[in-house]
């Protein structure tokens, strides 16, 4: 969950025409549709179909006709075929002279291995029966479709829908999508809400594969200052943010707490607003303050987000320093986390390094996208610089190596919680709300489900997963402090009752109503 982090934005037109599809999406008109012997054209389909009765979305035709059976599902005209039974090939290939009841031998061995001509014929009574099996099980798979859509149980056609995608059975798919746009709203309820967003990423997927899907889901960006307005009030409205970096900020300062020059490197550090609170604790050090040099490292949408380069956090951290009497130096990183090497840390002798990863790795491909694995590799390149400490804040969801479909459910649940963490904060008839959820979360939630492989950059782990590459690569664990507990217990108490807050193995986790969102822990 990163609101400074751009992977090609969703359409807005979930704002003005929520239930609509775009034309540009291209799909073949319906055709051949016969309901009790009845055509039907693209006209007057909609009189029969109520459930997507003001939908522009087409029903991609399929080869053979389309017809409806008694129960409303759709069936395809029947393939037929005949079997003529005319005995093993064996039977009538293997004819030889009986000598030594050799041939007798052979149709013995002949009837163990291949069976006789009546098993033959059981097997096609066998593979018959299978079939028919097969077909009432599509019947009823279809009846539950009907019924979820008729209850209303948004969460199970959703899912469906991206089983019959996965499956690549556009006919159902597509049907499903119709009755989906009826379904949900980017001014409803949370679920309604969330659901708009995982439709447009089923839409984007089913529409284009590899780089074409970022055209697909391209708009125009709103203008910088907008931007960062619509994090801001995420910022505010949610603590998950401050929890990490208050929780990141606490390792940090007790684990420097004796030293006289520190270095921290911050692999994301947006508008640096972290550091503000650190910079400030530090100033009141008995025994006076540090002198502290931050490196910060950047990304593209943070620099159009803040309306410039990195000099623009230097400065503002610069200027909050020099009031506090705190000796501050910066330096600008502006590079790519993933494309970090060794020497654009400028490491000095004689200082003590903290680093900070908050939200950021899950960005970096692993193994599973890369041979050269820049999650593991950087991770490395840290341990090398033997830091004092390393702290790590992370989504709890796994989006990474899932396959689609799982894949699909975990971000149901994970953004669901946000969803309605968010409605608990923000009125739902709140102007900036959409704003919100459109450019800081959906982002997320349609890179998730619309793309593979090297476009895919939201892939998120579960701690343990983290735990596992950092011990790896040499790391010991860093317990985060009782007060570091007590501090966050605090800042909870201006939020929703409905956040809860859990000590586990020496990582603290941020959770709404009881599951997971967000870990922190610290790493040397």
């Amino acid at each position: 969950m990163r609101a400074t982090e751009r992977h090609g934005s969703v359409s807005h037109k979930f704002v003005e025409q929520p239930v609509e599809a775009p034309e540009s999406y291209g799909f073949p008109s319906i055709h051949n549709v016969t309901i009790q012997g009845e055509h039907l054209s693209p006209h007057n389909f909609e009189q029969y179909e109520s459930s997507s009765a003001t939908s522009k979305y087409h029903v991609q035709s399929s080869p053979s006709s389309l017809s409806f059976s008694a129960n409303g599902s759709p069936t395809s005209q029947p393939y037929l075929q005949s079997y003529q039974s005319s005995g093993s090939p064996l039977n009538q290939s293997c004819s030889t002279n009986d000598v030594g009841g050799l041939s007798h031998k052979i149709r013995e061995l002949e009837s163990l291995l291949l069976g006789n001509e009546s098993d033959v014929l059981d097997i096609y009574g066998i593979t018959s029966q299978v079939k028919h099996n097969q077909d009432l099980s599509g019947e009823q798979n279809w009846k539950q479709m009907m019924e979820m859509i008729s209850r209303g149980d948004l969460e199970e056609v959703l899912c469906a829908c991206a089983e019959a995608l996965a499956e690549n059975d556009m006919s159902t798919t597509e049907w499903l999508m119709s009755n989906l746009r009826q379904m949900v709203s980017v001014s409803g309820k949370p679920i309604q809400r969330l659901g708009a967003y995982m439709l447009e990423g089923l839409v984007a997927r089913l529409a284009s594969t590899g780089s074409c899907i970022y055209a697909s889901l391209r708009c125009k960006e709103p203008a910088s200052a907008e931007l960062l307005s619509y994090m801001h009030i995420l910022y505010e409205i949610c603590p998950y943010f401050k929890f990490g970096y208050m929780s990141a900020n606490g390792a940090i300062a007790e684990a420097m707490k004796d030293e006289s020059r520190v270095h921290i490197i911050d692999f994301q550090i947006a508008q640096g607003s972290q550091w503000i609170t650190l910079i400030q604790a530090l100033a009141s050090r008995p025994g006076g303050p540090p002198h502290i040099r931050l490196t910060g490292i950047d990304d593209s949408t943070s620099a159009y987000a803040r309306g410039g380069g990195l000099d623009l956090v230097g400065k503002r951290l610069s200027r909050l320093a020099e009031s506090y009497k705190v000796p501050f130096e910066f330096h600008a990183a502006g590079i790519s986390a993933s494309k970090v090497q060794l020497e654009d840390l400028a490491v000095q002798t004689g200082e003590a390094l903290a680093v900070n990863f908050a939200f950021t790795l899950h960005h970096m491909p692993d193994e599973s996208v890369s041979i050269e694995n820049h999650r593991d590799r950087l991770l490395r390149v840290v341990k090398s610089l033997s830091p004092k400490v390393v702290t790590l804040v992370e989504q709890e969801s796994n989006t990474n190596t899932a396959p689609f479909c799982p894949r699909f459910t975990e971000a149901f649940s994970y953004y669901g919680a946000i969803f309605d963490s968010i409605d608990e904060a923000l009125p739902r008839e709140h102007k900036e709300r959409i704003n919100v959820e459109q450019h800081c979360l959906a982002r997320e939630i349609v890179n998730i489900i619309a793309c593979e492989g090297v476009e895919r950059v939201e892939r998120t782990e579960l701690l343990s997963k983290w735990r596992s590459r950092f011990m790896m690569a040499g790391f010991s664990p860093y317990p985060l402090s009782s007060i570091i507990n007590a501090t966050i217990k605090t800042l909870l108490q201006s939020y929703s009752e409905k956040y809860t807050l859990e000590e586990r193995d020496g990582a603290l986790y941020l959770g709404w109503k009881n599951q997971a969102l967000v870990a922190s822990c610290a790493w040397r």
